[in-house]
């Protein structure tokens, strides 16, 4: 084998093994489908060698090396969006840290609020998707229950035994029951509905038994968690207007939860902007595939010239 087609088969290796680590970095099909594709072409040259070698350079010059630019500057674009998405994080996480420092006297009970409130809401969206999926998966946070063992001697308003029956009284008619968590069906349509933005409330408590009370952050409802009976129901707050809890929220504690809800999005937010792609580029790349794809591509090799030159453009563009 002369030492030009050796160059030329290593240089056409190092190239898909860069299309390779862009198609586990964006584990998105369009990517590995031309990395796949380029394999085959790489192949088809490394098996015959009465094939023109300089072709297969041409389609590397032409086409991969194109692409991975592309991709490069989409992944670099994306992980600076990240970046900024991180730090606005961090920003939101140092303000709340200042805000509980200033506005809390029991500082710890409200901070823990925050992060029972995160487990409930994450817990009842798992809970959704458990019904949804008639799965047995256990969909309960981490110690959901230890904020109530924490804080309910000190912080939980007592209530009588009778107001407890009224509060946790239910038709099972009305009820989603599984095998970890009773919902009433209403409940779970209205958390779907306001993407379950709920903030801690009100403990109350009866004898050895707790009510956790949770208020939806957009409208004026109230649902409770009975964790004795993994339990979840609307609050009828009738029941318990003669307690005095006036001292449970602020202005201040309710922009806390927001920050904390927006952090969650914005995490959400960075994992999925880490990979994106604009529609416009994997339409690009879905055209190449197809042009790569042909079975007569070697003949037609020398028109890639004009798909080079469109994946060229891109990188001149500002779709991403």
């Amino acid at each position: 084998m002369d030492e030009r087609r050796v160059n030329i088969l290593r240089d056409s290796r190092a190239e898909i093994s860069k299309l390779q680590l862009l198609s586990a970095f964006f584990e998105q099909e369009s990517v590995y489908k031309i990395y796949l594709r380029s394999q085959v072409i790489h192949q088809l040259f490394e098996q015959n060698e009465e094939l023109d070698i300089d072709k297969l350079e041409l389609f590397h010059v032409q086409f991969s090396a194109s692409v991975i630019e592309l991709l490069r500057k989409i992944k670099k674009n994306n992980e600076k969006n990240v970046t900024l998405l991180y730090d606005e994080i961090q920003l939101n996480k140092e303000l709340m840290e200042r805000m509980s420092d200033t506005v809390y006297t029991t500082k710890n009970y409200q901070l823990d609020q925050q992060k029972q409130s995160l487990k409930i809401n994450q817990s009842l969206r798992k809970i959704f998707q458990v019904l949804s999926d008639h799965s047995e998966e256990f969909p309960f946070s981490k110690n959901i229950n230890s904020f109530s063992s924490r804080f309910s001697k000190d912080f939980f308003f007592p209530i009588s035994t009778q107001q407890l029956s009224a509060l946790t009284d239910y038709d099972v008619k009305e009820m989603y029951i599984d095998v970890h968590a009773s919902i009433h069906k209403k409940l779970m349509g209205m958390l779907c509905k306001y993407d379950f933005r709920t903030a801690f409330f009100v403990g109350l408590k009866s004898g050895q038994l707790i009510v956790e009370v949770y208020k939806f952050l957009d409208i004026d409802r109230h649902f409770l968690f009975f964790p004795s009976r993994n339990l979840f129901l609307f609050c009828d707050m009738e029941v318990i207007k003669d307690i005095d809890i006036s001292n449970q929220g602020s202005e201040k504690e309710r922009m806390i939860q927001e920050l904390a809800y927006k952090n969650d999005r914005l995490e959400s937010s960075a994992a999925a902007m880490k990979t994106f792609i604009p529609i416009e580029i994997i339409d690009l790349l879905d055209d190449n595939y197809i042009k790569i794809s042909d079975i007569n591509f070697l003949d037609h090799l020398n028109n890639f010239d004009v798909q080079a030159n469109i994946l060229k453009a891109m990188l001149k563009t500002d779709l991403f």
